[in-house]
């Protein structure tokens, strides 16, 4: 079943727009403005429901592969393809493994090794 905007994307080429009004028959109000789509609306719909699987699979990659019957750096790269369409925050995220911070600050003398095991305690 192909919704509204899925139309009117259609209609357009692709191309971004802007409704400009929006009217409730049964209120017999019509509201003026500009009003954009949900930035999900701009995705194909099997990226539209790539990403509701991954978000029902609570992002679990290996749940993805089985699904889609694809390896994990196809999971990985669809995912970025993605998020790349996507006009959001750019985030970068930084997961440090506190056994190797640890061996690096012992690597640079900052702690001993006595230290360095109560620490991993």
């Amino acid at each position: 079943m192909e919704h509204n905007w899925q139309k009117l994307l259609s209609m357009t080429g692709g191309k971004k727009f802007v409704i400009t009004q929006v009217r409730i028959p049964e209120d017999n109000v019509t509201i003026e403005g500009d009003f954009q789509l949900h930035l999900f609306t701009e995705l194909s719909m099997e990226d539209q429901i790539f990403i509701a699987a991954f978000i029902k699979t609570n992002g679990l990659i290996k749940q993805m592969e089985s699904i889609f019957n694809i390896s994990y750096p196809t999971v990985k790269n669809r995912l970025n393809r993605i998020a790349n369409q996507l006009d959001i925050v750019d985030v970068t995220v930084k997961v440090s493994n506190p056994v190797s911070s640890i061996l690096d600050r012992i690597e640079r003398g900052e702690i001993s090794a006595s230290d360095a095991l109560k620490e991993m305690e």
